[in-house]
């Protein structure tokens, strides 16, 4: 008897996801084995595989939303199967349907909110560029050296406002002739592309691809690694490719070259968390480190599963918009590791990482045993304010 699949949109989109891949999974496991999930609930990344190669897969439930593409299993997997671009895909059937589960439901409010603002934060986009009042902050021209992107959170929320101060801060201590689009910046589009919302993302694409060859642009550096990988990774989709880097990248250039210079002491016992989107995505482990590192009486450690093998946030995949019970958040792990780790100070280089974290930290009450910093904000700590 033949097997009836009950959306047959499910075997098309994964048919343009890569075909034939799944059909190479073997059920060996290895995906569930190394997800980060199931170190606090049961999941199954191999379940969720062998449906989809029939088209039987559970699109109206939670399940396929679980995935924080956090690229653990795809570089474990013996076959070479694209489990994210599985997972996107199903949750591309699951939003033409308008199929969100209740825990998923903000990830619609965040879609809807980029469509009309620019942003998943509801922030008016005339406000865009707010964070910078008072700041020695232009608009981007042909003749700067870079264009910094700032991104959705360090535009809207409050806490990571605080690091996009900090890095013009550092770009101005430097000297760097740099720029910001203010209200021509959109969201980059990485995070709404993988809750199945394609044509949004295209659509941000293209605004922000038209924003730079407009105004010229020619390197951009940017504060999220989701900023980064996208730029890279994705927009060349559109026979485009700027240079970009990373702001940890940028700065510790920077210094390298003796156009920054750091002025102060830090003596605090600090460990990193690698982002998923800086470091699994796109091996960018070592840049951050050296930057701490040349931090004056910074104790630098490092907590159990880093590198590689770093715990995922939680964030990723439009996660970060999504509803988790405190039972399952991953940041938490991550903040018990980083005291287990004798650290004081948790430093990372991604807004979603810092928000989970910061959430994290409230709900462990851990006010007065982990601060959460951004790479930027230590350096911006150790220099002179400019003149």
């Amino acid at each position: 008897m033949e097997t009836v699949a009950p959306f047959i949109e499910v075997i098309d989109e994964i048919n343009e996801a890569g075909g034939g891949i799944v059909k190479m999974c073997f059920q060996c496991g290895m995906c569930d084995a190394v997800c980060p999930w199931n170190r606090v609930r049961q999941f199954s990344m191999r379940k969720l595989i062998r449906e989809a190669a029939f088209g039987l897969s559970e699109v109206e439930g939670e399940d396929i939303w679980r995935c924080t593409t956090c690229g653990t299993c795809p570089q474990q997997c013996p076959r070479g199967v694209k489990q994210i671009d599985v997972s996107v895909s199903l949750r591309r059937v699951a939003a033409e349907y308008e199929l969100f589960p209740a825990s998923v439901r903000s990830a619609r409010t965040a879609r809807a909110s980029i469509i009309s603002e620019g942003n998943p934060l509801q922030g008016e986009r005339g406000k865009r560029s707010e964070w910078a009042q008072g700041l020695s902050v232009k608009p981007y021209t042909e003749d700067m050296e870079v264009l910094y992107f700032v991104g959705c959170y360090l535009s809207y929320d409050p806490r990571m406002k605080k690091v996009a101060a900090a890095t013009a801060n550092i770009l101005n201590t430097a000297s760097v002739a740099f720029g910001i689009l203010g209200e021509q910046e959109s969201c980059c589009g990485e995070s709404i592309r993988k809750t199945g919302a394609e044509e949004v993302f295209r659509n941000l694409a293209k605004e922000n691809i038209k924003a730079f060859i407009d105004r010229g642009v020619r390197k951009i550096i940017v504060s999220s690694p989701h900023c980064y990988h996208t730029f890279k990774n994705e927009y060349p989709e559109f026979m485009v490719n700027f240079e970009v880097q990373h702001m940890s990248q940028y700065i510790l250039e920077l210094l390298n070259t003796g156009r920054l210079e750091l002025k102060g002491a830090y003596p605090e016992k600090v460990t990193y968390h690698d982002p998923c989107y800086l470091g699994r995505h796109n091996d960018v482990y070592d840049d951050p480190r050296e930057l701490l590192q040349k931090v004056d009486e910074l104790e630098y450690v490092e907590m159990e599963d880093f590198g590689k093998r770093s715990l995922c946030c939680g964030g990723g995949g439009g996660r970060i918009w999504m509803d988790t019970p405190q039972e399952e958040r991953f940041s938490d792990i991550r903040l018990q590791q980083a005291k287990a780790a004798g650290a004081r100070v948790l430093a990372t280089a991604c807004p979603y990482c810092i928000t989970n974290f910061e959430e994290s930290r409230l709900n462990l009450e851990y006010e007065d045993v982990i601060e959460i910093k951004d790479i930027a904000e230590i350096v911006n700590d150790m220099l002179q304010s400019p003149e």
